[in-house]
């Protein structure tokens, strides 16, 4: 048993509430860790700390190269520890140690790219309708960031908001979710490790009601970096707009994977179950809504059924186990629900439906690969985020079809076509109301593309060249010339 402090400005930090919360190990079900139940007086302290580090400490006189030098070799000492962290995730999470171990060493590339890009934002010299001027545009830091991330993919969803705030020259607090909170707080304590100055990473855990909002609606605090449910981002818009921070939310989605009579079938099978059920659903990017063109569907619904009922439930950290827990009892419940709603709505369940038997000894929350047909658009099964194993299938006519199905939500964060049509795939990355297409393959991310949704799945976009100016300012520098000043009373 473990019990964990806080991590504000370089050390461990005991919380002042003097409380602490249970982690428990989705797969075990057993207690595994104590996590710090933060406060206000706690969030202030770590903003406190990163807005020292930022505008007084080496951090705020470091050049560019100099702070992407350091991200570098905080990527060094990340991969080190890499297979610790991925095994902290798996107790926290439940997710495969396959899936956290490839995401803990992949994650490192995040730091490794920012630091190369810290010191090639560059501004401008316009060229000014007015003479005897020189005027110039500088990038500049926001300011203090807060971090707050989900359970689902801890430290990757964190490297996707560190990286870049740290290379455009801000400090963070970060707020994980109170039920993955550890391997944040290792991340942190590493981040000193290599030498990063101490106050620049802080993280508070606690309860969203209390750190997360003393995080969002802290005066310090001008940038917010959230990664959640699409309830919880419309919460920290709207407090951070009473004091007009800057804003980045990923939130949730319903994404349509589309499978075209051209497609290749066995590719198309292998996507929507890997859209799916990898993570056992628990992905914002989940492809859970499966559009099968109507010449094809029951052929490929009961290849589909026949594929999914191998999947082998078990311990996460086995390599052979392909299907782990949900993660929190909240989130097991929340399933379920839906397949009873789904049930009631008239949709017909060809395969799973119901909790599993989870392997030998394991107390957690496993719930069968679940499929239902006969979905139509506008049942609830089809238009809600389920944030678990469960498909719905949907027939449809032609591209105008598909197109008017997999647009017909709040949500537009991801979308995936199955066609060797060119055209087709071309027109369809056109239409669909997306933030992220994939053509023939899914649930592909990288550090170097932008990602981020359309409507109600988040505004802003993290990944890429774009990222990095969600966390930079833009100054405009104005220098006269010329010799004595005009009239006073005249604008110039």
């Amino acid at each position: 048993m473990k019990r964990y402090s806080m991590f504000i400005d370089g050390e461990w930090v005991n919380p002042s509430s003097g409380r602490w919360l249970d982690s428990v190990n989705p797969y075990s079900g057993e207690k595994w860790a104590e996590i710090p139940l933060g406060n206000q007086q706690d969030v202030d302290q770590a903003v406190q700390a990163a807005e020292r580090a930022m505008r007084q400490g080496a951090w705020s006189r470091m050049t560019p190269s100099q702070r992407g030098q350091a991200l570098v070799r905080f990527a060094d000492v990340l991969l080190e520890h890499a297979p610790r962290l991925a095994e902290i995730e798996v107790r926290d999470n439940g997710k495969l140690y396959a899936e956290m171990s490839n995401q803990c060493k992949y994650l490192v590339e995040w730091f490794r790219y920012f630091g190369g890009l810290a010191d090639k934002v560059q501004g401008t010299v316009p060229p000014i309708d007015k003479p005897n001027v020189l005027n110039f545009t500088r990038y500049e830091p926001i300011g203090v960031t807060a971090c707050i991330t989900p359970w689902n993919s801890p430290l990757l969803l964190l490297a996707w908001k560190v990286a870049p705030a740290l290379a455009a020259g801000n400090a963070v607090v970060i707020k994980p979710s109170e039920y993955t909170s550890a391997s944040t707080l290792e991340f942190a304590a590493l981040a000193v490790q290599a030498g990063l100055p101490a106050g620049l990473i802080n993280v508070v855990t606690g309860l969203g009601s209390d750190v997360g909002e003393a995080l969002v609606t802290h005066p310090l605090v001008r940038k917010v970096a959230f990664t959640g449910g699409e309830s919880g981002g419309r919460r920290v818009n709207v407090a951070a707009a009473a004091d007009f921070k800057h804003v980045t939310l990923e939130l949730g989605g319903k994404s349509a994977n589309i499978v075209f009579e051209d497609a290749r079938i066995e590719d198309a099978l292998s996507g929507a179950i890997s859209g799916i059920f990898a993570a056992s659903g628990q992905t914002c990017i989940a492809g859970s809504r499966l559009l099968v063109h109507e010449s094809i569907h029951d052929v490929f619904v009961e290849k589909l059924v026949a594929l999914a009922s191998t999947a082998r439930f078990g311990d996460p950290m086995s390599p052979d186990t392909q299907l782990g827990p949900i993660t929190t009892e909240q989130q097991f419940r929340k399933v379920l629900d839906y397949i009873e709603i789904a049930k009631n709505e008239g949709a017909h369940c060809v395969m799973g439906g119901a909790v599993a038997q989870g392997p030998e000894g394991a107390k957690g929350f496993f719930v069968q690969p679940t499929i239902f047909v006969n979905v139509t658009p506008d049942m609830r099964i089809a238009q809600e985020e389920v944030f678990g194993p469960v498909l719905s299938v949907i027939k449809f006519k032609d591209d105008d079809d598909a197109v008017r199905i997999a647009n017909g939500t709040q949500y537009g964060l991801a979308a995936g076509v199955w066609t060797e049509n060119l055209r087709r795939a071309v027109d369809m990355s056109n239409r669909l109301v997306a933030g992220t297409v994939w053509v023939n393959t899914y649930r592909s991310t990288s550090y170097t593309s932008p990602f981020g949704g359309f409507k109600s799945s988040g505004m802003g976009r993290e990944n890429g060249l774009d990222a990095i100016h969600d966390y930079l300012q833009v100054k405009s520098v104005w220098i006269y010339t010329g010799g004595p000043a005009a009239n006073p009373y005249i604008r110039r």
